[in-house]
């Protein structure tokens, strides 16, 4: 049995939303929606998937844009770290700072994901590895083959520290001692661009250089 996932690039700024499914429960997780929440639901029709949570890899307006219109059609769990519900807060208003339209605010989150938690789906399990640094409650989910990295590691780059709440030697350590430990094979999913794999971002990614 094979997950079943597409990616969609939503929002202003080009956030990669990955919509995963279950053939055997019918259940569906959405990982950062930054926005076309119909379109995201259309697609989940298509598959007879039933959205069962979202997954905020982090509070930045970009990834939670869509939260709103997805829980309230669905009924459907919200799930991030609790040291980013501040930042979840003032998704609206950060967007606006970043010249971007404002989004709806987000609803309240149900589940508050610690490091080491599990996220299932149907027969599918997700680890949450917490990697501080872009953001204070910042996660990825590791599970079947694939890292949903979030904005914290990218094709060739890493997540930037500079906003607020930002902390590179956070961070750095999270990367070296919790990410750069996994196999090569894993396929790193990010927040924005391309996939990649830990084996080459080990090897290539400046960023990640003196460090390993």
């Amino acid at each position: 049995m094979a997950l079943w996932m597409k990616s969609l690039v939503t929002g202003e700024l080009q956030v990669n939303c990955y919509l995963l499914g279950c053939s055997v429960s019918g259940e569906a997780m959405v990982i950062d929606p930054g926005g076309k929440a119909p379109r995201i639901l259309e697609i989940l029709a298509e598959h007879n998937l039933t959205l069962k949570q979202v997954v905020n890899t982090h509070g930045h307006f970009d990834h939670t844009g869509g939260n709103r219109a997805l829980v309230e059609e669905t009924q459907a769990e919200l799930l991030i770290h609790p040291a980013d519900l501040a930042i979840l807060r003032g998704g609206a208003g950060h967007a606006m700072s970043f010249g971007c339209q404002p989004i709806e605010p987000s609803p309240e989150p149900t589940r508050l994901l610690q490091d080491g938690d599990r996220v299932d789906l149907g027969e599918f399990q997700f680890q949450v590895i917490h990697v501080p640094g872009h953001s204070p409650g910042g996660i990825c989910l590791l599970g079947e083959g694939r890292l949903f990295a979030g904005d914290n590691l990218f094709a060739g780059s890493i997540g930037r520290t500079d906003l607020p709440s930002g902390d590179q030697g956070a961070l750095m350590k999270a990367l070296r001692d919790r990410i750069l430990t996994l196999p090569d094979e894993i396929v790193v999913c990010p927040g924005h661009g391309p996939e990649t794999t830990i084996g080459r971002e080990r090897r290539t990614n400046p960023y990640l250089q003196y460090i390993v």
